[in-house]
């Protein structure tokens, strides 16, 4: 029998990677003619350390105005694709938690699609990376996209 999921959550970085991610997801929501919901985490601990902590809530809320800026242009590349429920979400935290528990607890996501990686490889050294954490901890099933380049 075919798995038919209901609620599928693509969380995305602004990353080089986040255009594949997004169309592999566009393409299984509509697949599955089911909710997609499109996430982006914003680590602010990353915004103290960069900036010896001096991170106001102007520069916050800027970011976060951005971010919601460019959420609205996914969804609406979405729903041009032919996905008729999308909706955008902004968290912050950990990503690592919030992708794998926490957002698919609160939204009954069934199907989490994220890209391999949006990192580089010293920054998956230093951080770890969101994706494999994701694949081990997910409370849902996991699809990891490939770049091109590495199929």
């Amino acid at each position: 029998m075919l798995q038919q999921y209901q609620n599928i959550l693509v969380p995305v970085d602004g990353s080089k990677a986040t255009q594949p991610v997004l169309e592999k997801a566009i393409e299984v929501a509509k697949r599955n003619k089911t909710h997609l919901d499109i996430l982006n985490v914003l680590e602010v601990n990353q915004f103290s350390d960069t900036y010896g902590g001096a991170v106001s809530g102007d520069v916050i809320y800027k970011l976060s105005q951005d971010v919601q800026d460019r959420l609205n242009a996914l969804k609406q590349q979405a729903i041009d694709a032919g996905v008729p429920d999308v909706s955008i979400h902004v968290r912050f935290g950990n990503p690592k938690p919030v992708i794998a528990r926490e957002f698919p607890a609160d939204h009954d996501t069934e199907l989490i699609i994220i890209g391999s990686t949006g990192l580089t490889a010293v920054e998956r050294l230093m951080v770890g990376s969101v994706t494999n954490y994701v694949s081990r901890s997910a409370i849902c099933d996991v699809l990891i996209v490939k770049p091109e380049e590495t199929k």
